[in-house]
């Protein structure tokens, strides 16, 4: 489907900071959880789940090679806010992927992290479009 099947939603703020950027996937882990123990849906259910469970190890390496290069991440900062609406949330979770990529470092092994990242994004969308 294209982009324009969906409106961005406010779920997501567009700042690309590292420490948000990091921040940003540690609440899609938390987020994921929420939607997860709220549907009602068995196949949202599902994804969800294997995104939680999936995420959690993707950030832990990201963040562990891009501290060994650039120093330990601090100063994260204290926001919170929890998304109502799983496949429009996981979209707008790519989208920020996508916009924050060209400001976070290039290097070839942190790229390939990302890559693993959006992977599991979009194999999630799928799963929350198409599934019943």
């Amino acid at each position: 489907m294209p982009n324009h099947y969906y409106k961005p939603i406010k779920e997501v703020q567009m700042t690309y900071s590292i420490q948000e950027f990091v921040l940003c996937l540690m609440h899609s882990q938390t987020n994921a959880h929420v939607l997860h123990l709220q549907t009602r849906s068995y196949a949202e259910h599902k994804a969800l789940q294997g995104y939680y469970e999936g995420i959690d190890g993707l950030i832990d390496d990201y963040v562990e090679a891009y501290q060994s290069k650039y120093g330990i991440i601090e100063n994260y900062p204290a926001t919170y806010e929890q998304p109502t609406k799983p496949l429009e949330y996981m979209i707008a979770l790519c989208d920020y992927l996508k916009a924050a990529r060209p400001t976070l470092p290039q290097d070839t092994e942190l790229c390939n992290m990302l890559d693993e990242i959006a992977a599991l994004l979009d194999k999630t969308i799928y799963k929350l479009r198409f599934l019943e």
